[in-house]
């Protein structure tokens, strides 16, 4: 089976994001419309209340555009005692959403607060409660049939290699395998894969251009910035081994979802029907079914 019946989008691909601020979000009909005509099999939930927050609603809304949910980006606090029960009742109510439209995919975020402030290093205690706290939100997605996958990510408290080394020490959580964030934090993808290869539960496709992403890593941009300057772009056309990457995956037995996540900002207007981050997206699509004809030639050959 080709994984492209595994590909699904993100609505952050269409400017639709969870950080305060970020810009103009398109019609939720447009987006769904577009993922759909462009191929993509499913999508995840997007920023708070873009999306239906009625669980049937959701699901009936997806269904609509012949599209599934799978899952989406939850931001919650986890190093700090003092938000234990806040980060409880998040969890609850963003599961009970996603799980009750047929999601499985509860993505966590481990952020430094919910108002995206700037990350800090952790002492022992912090990193210590942030992995109980991953397996208290692991016992309540699971009553809402998720499994939870922990994201790292550029300006949150797993941005580096000695962030994520903590978690994959200290807990067994399943993780998100984000290649564009793993590689602007200083983590070879390639390597997380032979580091981590069984404890991907989830993989978001993103390729970047490192050049353009230092200065977002330096703290001399913000992620928003980086952003608008270009530093995500296309599959193939970025310094991240995207093909190196699916090949691995595939080769090993992987058979979940693959989400194409290219982070947008549109902060001009909506672009005109059949243009604007379609366009990019439909790049990406196209590549991938590059590599699939690659693994598909191979697959025949053996």
């Amino acid at each position: 089976m080709s994984f492209l019946d595994r590909l699904a989008g993100a609505p952050i691909s269409w400017g639709v994001c969870e950080v305060p601020g970020w810009g103009l979000e398109l019609p939720r009909d447009r987006v769904l419309r577009e993922m759909r005509e462009i191929g993509l099999r499913a999508t995840e939930l997007g920023s708070d209340g873009y999306l239906p927050t009625d669980p049937g609603e959701l699901r009936d809304l997806v269904a609509q555009h012949d599209l599934s949910m799978i899952g989406g980006f939850v931001p919650l606090v986890l190093h700090d005692p003092s938000r234990r029960d806040a980060t409880i009742a998040a969890t609850h109510r963003a599961a009970a959403l996603m799980g009750g439209a047929g999601a499985t995919e509860f993505i966590t975020a481990m952020v430094a607060s919910l108002a995206w402030g700037p990350r800090f290093e952790l002492d022992d205690a912090g990193w210590a409660h942030a992995a109980e706290m991953l397996t208290v939100i692991e016992g309540i997605v699971a009553d809402y049939g998720m499994h939870q996958a922990i994201h790292p990510h550029l300006g949150t408290m797993i941005e580096r290699p000695a962030d994520v080394r903590q978690l994959l020490d200290r807990s067994d959580v399943g993780w998100c395998f984000d290649t564009g964030h793993l590689s602007i934090g200083g983590y070879d993808p390639l390597q997380f894969l032979d580091d981590a290869r069984d404890r991907i539960r989830h993989v978001h496709l993103k390729d970047a251009f490192f050049e353009l992403a230092r200065p977002v890593f330096a703290g001399e941009q913000s992620i928003m910035q980086g952003v608008q300057n270009g530093m995500f772009c296309p599959m193939g056309r970025g310094d991240v081994p995207i093909g190196e990457i699916v090949m691995s995956l595939e080769r090993s037995g992987y058979d979940r979802w693959y989400v194409l996540e290219q982070d947008v900002a549109l902060t001009a207007g909506d672009p005109p029907a059949d243009q604007g981050p379609m366009v990019d997206v439909q790049m990406s699509v196209d590549y991938l079914r590059g590599i699939d004809a690659v693994l598909s030639t191979s697959r025949e050959v053996t």
